[in-house]
């Protein structure tokens, strides 16, 4: 007969988690005194380890998991496959569950992502693996964050969050060996606390807060963007070749004097242009333009390592001191790049336009080309103002065809009238000890503009030619404003003495004419932050709906597959549809369509948000020495709880909380976007030019506090305003906040 020990591991093997101590005994017959050896067995078989005594009150084998249990998502791998760990300790630490859903359950809610939770039946396979089948979802549990590790005078260790969001220091439960001042740490919070102080514990260390980087870094792990590429995707990009011409489709077009035309501190060179008069005795003063795009669809193809990676970065991020690019180095520096005077597998599409600019016909081809000459923006400015450097004197002539095309391109587009805000931008530079040597304005030449118009001309033959074949792929989206963001820019305009009729239908070419009046009223700059406020924003869509912004029906993405996937689905969609070769869509690639279009404008939100991270980081390290220092700035933005400001030197945005305005209640005005004295009338506008001082600086949140130098406006109390918005007084101990998002256009 069996020993109890070996009948207890038997029950409760067939049946974890279900037995307590009453149903135990039941199962194996015991009564009367008994119980008493049969507690004490339990208690043993627990303390040798052999019993995991549960929550529940009940019991299971200590190498086994219970059949259903509630997990966390901690990685989606390359492959799509989702894997989560139990969320107690004591129900398996350590093990990996992969993640079963069906596909009811991923239609209603959508995919489980990094940090949801879920109550799983988990089953074990036969080659060890452990599964666990999605009962239900159950939303996210504790997220991770970022933190700054320090060492407190008492001895202790606390944790500083990096995010402007948060509110408290965190006490730390656990501190792993080797452990530095300024380490740069995972945490999640444990919901313990240690007298007042909230406890967090430590999952990774992921550098320290003096590397020379530290504020790049913060921003992409902040904001969760993948760091680097899977091995299998780096060594498939390590062993690419350059096709040869024919071997994919790709015909010989190495006689077309391209020219690329970028920044000066560009890495990757994606597109080349070519424009020469139009010899078509029917199209008299016309222009034939080549415009031709690094092929990337050669190298990275539907399913591959390589394709999932870019999928799961979505677009490459541009920080002030580095790039974390969508594709490996040896594809977006080097393959895929449209060097001069290297042989490069090309997507292309020539365009003839008539001598007002207007687009007659397209057609796209595939073809390794070798570009002329690779020039900057200024180098191409200045030869066409007739300033010719060493490097244009070669290609005067294409240079000068191309200028020549552009003016007709010009004049269509006005005839078109797309929106035109064109805001200050700033750059900021940064060496390579990580420290910002300047923050410079960011010039603005024609020839930017000539190489923007050829894009979009590119752009709009691509997204024409899909949908004269009916073919569906993932389009840019631009939507009308919102009714209401419009009535309320009706509204405030009203206080400057401007006037936008809401009852009209807002048209690219009605906010064109408020920006000249504000130009003309100096304050183009105020209005032209409202007026892209107002905006919707642009995402990237599968089904068709136009674009707003540019006023084209027909628009994608189709000049930039280096460093973003939507250009990528759209070449393939264009090899597919005129059987430009291998590497076109599939039939996979096409059911997803949806999603893909949906997690790319995520991830372009995400790039966007991590890029002004580490913009505010660097400036604040950059500021943090003149604390106390006055500078000139504009509002930029009015809340109850005090002023966003951007300063006119350096375009940093900062906080300049209510308590500094004063020593009585101020009121938030809507409709004017003013803060406005309830017994005084002083008044705080939107757009007004004010001094303020510098009174701290933190880098590695990125906040900026200021203190209001300039006086108020005279103004009317509110009537019954009582004690609504802020308090005056003292000044707040906020740790800062964001102003005003980038105005950089993302069309």
């Amino acid at each position: 007969m069996s020993s109890l020990p070996e009948q207890i591991t038997a029950a409760v093997r067939e049946r974890p988690d279900h037995y307590d101590r009453k149903r135990l005994a039941r199962h194996l017959g015991v009564k009367g005194d008994d119980r008493r050896a049969l507690r004490q067995t339990l208690r043993q078989m627990v303390d040798d380890g052999a019993l995991v005594y549960t929550k529940e009150e009940t019991y299971r084998l200590a190498d086994a998991l219970p059949g259903v249990m509630v997990v966390t998502v901690d990685e989606v791998d390359s492959d799509g496959d989702v894997w989560a760990t139990p969320e107690r300790k004591e129900e398996g630490a350590g093990r990996r569950i992969l993640i079963r859903e069906n596909g009811k359950s991923r239609a209603k809610d959508g995919p489980l992502g990094v940090g949801h939770r879920a109550l799983v039946r988990i089953k074990a396979r036969e080659d060890g693996t452990v599964t666990g089948t999605v009962l239900k979802k159950l939303g996210r549990g504790a997220q991770t964050h970022l933190g700054v590790l320090h060492k407190k005078d008492d001895g202790r260790w606390a944790i500083q969050p990096v995010s402007k969001k948060a509110r408290h220091d965190y006490g730390v439960d656990g501190v792993p060996s080797g452990a530095r001042d300024g380490d740069l740490v995972m945490f999640r919070s444990t919901r313990r606390n240690r007298g007042q102080i909230r406890l967090a514990e430590i999952k990774d260390t992921i550098g320290n807060i003096e590397d020379s980087r530290a504020a790049s870094l913060i921003s992409l792990h902040e904001n969760d963007i993948p760091i680097g590429f899977p091995d299998a995707a780096v060594q498939q990009a390590r062993e690419a070749t350059m096709p040869k011409v024919g071997e994919m489709g790709h015909e010989d077009l190495t006689h077309l004097p391209l020219l690329t035309i970028d920044p000066v501190d560009a890495k990757d060179f994606d597109d080349a242009i070519h424009a020469r008069p139009d010899d078509n005795p029917d199209n008299p003063g016309g222009w034939v333009t080549w415009v031709a795009i690094a092929d990337v669809a050669a190298f990275v193809t539907p399913g591959s390592p390589l394709d999932k990676a870019a999928w799961e970065k979505g677009n490459s991020v541009y920080l002030p001191d580095r790039v974390e690019p969508m594709l490996p180095h040896e594809l977006s520096s080097d393959l895929c790049s449209l060097r001069p005077n290297e042989e490069r597998a090309s997507m292309l599409v020539r365009m003839v336009f008539d001598s007002g600019g207007h687009k007659l016909r397209h057609k796209f081809h595939r073809g390794i080309i070798r570009s002329r000459a690779r020039l900057t923006y200024r180098q191409a400015q200045d030869a066409f103002e007739g300033q010719n450097g060493p490097e244009s004197q070669d290609v005067l002539p294409e240079l000068s065809d191309l200028y020549s095309c552009y003016k007709a391109l010009r004049n269509a587009r006005a005839e078109r009238e797309p929106l035109e805000i064109d805001l200050p931008e700033r750059r900021v530079k940064v060496n390579d000890a990580g420290e910002v040597t300047s923050i410079e304005l960011r010039e603005r030449f024609d020839a930017h503009k000539l190489v923007e118009e050829f894009m979009v001309q590119a752009n709009v033959a691509a997204a024409e030619a899909l949908a004269k074949k009916n073919i569906r792929t993932i389009v840019r989206f631009h939507d009308e404003p919102d009714r209401q963001r419009v009535t309320d820019l009706s509204e405030f305009l009203k206080a400057m003495d401007m006037s936008f009729k809401p009852g009209q239908r807002a048209t690219p070419a009605r906010f064109n004419k408020l920006l000249e009046q504000a130009a003309k009223a100096d304050t183009l700059e105020t209005v032209g932050i409202a007026v892209l406020r107002t905006q919707s924003q642009a995402i990237y869509s599968s089904e068709n709906a136009g674009h707003f912004g540019l006023s084209l029906t027909d628009y994608a993405h189709f000049t930039s597959p280096i460093r973003r996937y939507a250009d990528l689905v759209v070449h393939r969609a264009l090899i597919k549809a005129f059987k430009l070769g291998e590497g076109g869509t599939t039939k996979e690639e096409e059911s997803r369509l949806k999603e893909t279009a949906e997690h790319i404008s995520t991830t372009e939100r995400r790039a966007m948000t991590a890029e002004r991270d580490a913009t505010d980081r660097y400036i604040a390290a950059y500021l943090a020495d003149r604390v106390g220092s006055k500078f000139k700035a504009r509002i930029n933005g009015v809340t109850k709880f005090g002023l966003f400001i951007t300063l006119d030197e350096t375009g940093a945005d900062g906080l300049i909380p209510v308590r500094s305005l004063g020593q009585e209640y101020f009121a938030l005005d809507e409709t004017t976007k003013s803060l406005v004295g309830v017994e005084s009338g002083t008044t705080w506008r939107f757009g007004r030019p004010v001094e303020v001082r510098l009174v701290e600086a933190t880098p590695v949140t990125g906040g900026l506090i200021f203190d209001m130098v300039s006086k108020g406006e005279p103004g009317k109390a509110p009537k019954g305003a009582g004690r609504r918005g802020g308090r005056g007084g003292p000044r707040s101990g906020a740790k800062g906040s964001r102003g005003k998002k980038h105005a950089r256009k993302r069309r």
